[in-house]
């Protein structure tokens, strides 16, 4: 590992660029945490003079010590009409107080002309002494040469010209920016080299970085490669690969490709099992989902659903896994489906405590009506309680806590202005004695769930802890329009675990009323199973 790599992450700026992502003060302030407890090395804030929200983060984040990571302060070069001194952009940076100071300019001469409406020259000066008036104030100069690449392709004198202005005004980098995100990997080591070239012989010593963007998917690629083929010093991008339009560099992918694959030194080497629990905690605080695909800390990157995979895995993981998910806080899942085969059952049944030789015949059983049921639209991959209820049932363990006798499910439109009633009414029976119960609910699916709450607390009062906390219904085929089948998945949770159920019908209250039960009845059982230790 004798090349060593600066990480520096641009979440707080370029991810909160993207559509649907907004982060609160508090939210900044915990992801900055996270990310020096994971050993990112620098960690940009965002543009101070821009909004309030980037002011205040900055003026709270005097009081907070970190670790490892310097906090960097991201702004442009000044307004042509300014002097720096006199600068409000400039100003704030200063303003800041970080031991950090990135300040971004023009590398291509269509910007210059058509964006700042000012000459070529200006446009060096501007660099240079907006450089030149921070240098003093800062532990840490970096340049950020905006369109970088596509500027050195419209007119490679000038963008090279660029990066001497950066580099007389004090840079200690420079990071060559891919900003329309349109530069493929073959074309980074050429550009790249072509600049070590171009500064060396002007006398020019400088360290290189990148900033890529996705918008031709390319930005890891390019990242990589400019360490693999150029040995630039710093990699910028994103947690996630959150940016504008359709993203940044994906440091959650970088960063394991680096240490395990490339082995480059880098300081989040010694930190890298966070990086999983980081990736994630990012998106909860933005309020999005997590990209199950997303490679290393997606929850299906070490996912595996053929019986053959299933098998390999089993002997050998490297069979079908490039690294162990552990390494980056992750994990194996084995997952059940219309491929799965014995391997597949049998690993659910070791993990669930069920005793399932590979010769009984119940396992064939099992697998037949898996198949069987996964044919009529039921998918277990997003509920494994309804699967290991399944398997429990034909292997004679299950108990029946309730029989469901009838259920009736009204909507009353009593005026246009005004949203349905919904009322719910069930009959079952509960060891015998029958039970007849009814409640009012926010439409169909809660009332159904308020009345069987209503009937089965007093015999079960453990359901009280229990709530439904996602519904997801999916039309399996548009064919037959509204009489189409449909598949209703349940998220359920109390407070020690989160369990999925599944219900497949015409019927949207039918599937509706197979999950819901499925997940009452999965939460009998595990209470069933805390008595007997």
């Amino acid at each position: 590992m004798a090349h060593f790599i600066e990480l520096y992450d641009t979440t707080l700026r370029d991810g909160t660029q993207a559509e649907n992502f907004n982060l609160s003060v508090e939210d900044k302030i915990r992801i900055t945490l996270a990310l020096d407890d994971l050993g990112i090395d620098f960690i940009e804030g965002g543009w101070p003079g821009s909004n309030p929200v980037s002011a205040e983060y900055f003026d709270r984040m005097h009081s907070v010590e970190l670790k490892h990571a310097k906090l960097a302060a991201f702004g442009s070069t000044r307004h042509f009409r300014n002097r720096p001194e006199k600068d409000p952009n400039l100003l704030a940076l200063l303003n800041a107080k970080t031991p950090v100071i990135t300040i971004f300019g023009k590398s291509w001469d269509i910007h210059v002309r058509d964006a700042l409406h000012i000459e070529l020259e200006d446009n060096l000066l501007l660099i240079q002494d907006t450089l030149t008036f921070l240098r003093p104030y800062v532990q840490h100069l970096f340049y950020d040469a905006e369109h970088f690449f596509d500027g050195f392709k419209n007119n490679e004198e000038y963008a090279l010209e660029t990066l001497t202005s950066a580099v007389d005004g004090g840079a200690e980098t420079i990071i060559l920016c891919d900003t329309n995100g349109g530069t493929l990997p073959h074309e980074i080591p050429l550009i790249i080299n072509r600049v070590k070239e171009y500064l060396a012989g002007k006398n020019r010593s400088v360290q290189l970085g990148i900033h890529a963007h996705n918008d031709s998917e390319t930005a890891v690629a390019n990242s990589l490669i400019a360490v693999s083929e150029t040995l630039v010093r710093q990699i910028q991008g994103t947690m996630n690969g959150f940016g504008e339009r359709c993203g940044n560099a994906n440091l959650t992918s970088i960063i394991p490709a680096l240490v395990f694959k490339m082995e480059v030194d880098c300081e989040v080497h010694q930190h890298i099992e966070k990086l999983y629990t980081t990736s994630r905690l990012i998106n909860e605080l933005a309020n999005l989902p997590h990209n199950r695909y997303q490679p290393y800390v997606g929850q299906s990157a070490f996912a595996h659903k053929g019986g053959i995979h299933v098998s390999a895995v089993k002997h050998n993981p490297l069979t079908y896994e490039h690294i162990a998910p552990d390494k980056v806080g992750n994990f194996r899942r084995i997952l059940i489906s219309d491929q799965s085969g014995r391997a597949n059952i049998l690993h659910k049944a070791k993990q669930w405590g069920l005793k399932l030789e590979p010769d009984d015949p119940v396992l064939a059983t099992i697998i037949s009506e898996l198949k069987e049921q996964e044919n009529q639209g039921f998918q277990y991959e997003g509920a494994e309680a309804s699967f290991e209820l399944l398997m429990r049932r034909a292997m004679g363990l299950q108990r029946n806590y309730f029989k469901l006798e009838s259920f009736r499910v009204m909507n009353h439109k009593y005026r246009m202005d005004k949203p349905p009633l919904t009322e719910a009414t069930i009959r079952l029976y509960i060891g015998g004695r029958e039970v007849h119960t009814a409640a009012m609910g926010d439409g169909p699916v809660n009332a159904l769930d308020c009345a069987i709450r209503k009937a089965l607390l007093q015999f079960y009062p453990c359901l009280e802890e229990m709530e439904l906390t996602d519904y997801k219904v999916r039309v399996l085929s548009g064919e037959h329009g509204t009489q189409a089948r449909v598949r209703v998945l349940v998220d359920s949770k109390d407070p020690l675990c989160n369990w999925g159920t599944v219900g497949v019908s015409v019927n949207i209250i039918e599937a509706s009323w197979q999950a819901l039960v499925d997940s009452i009845t999965y939460k009998l059982m595990k209470e069933d199973k805390k008595k007997l230790g």
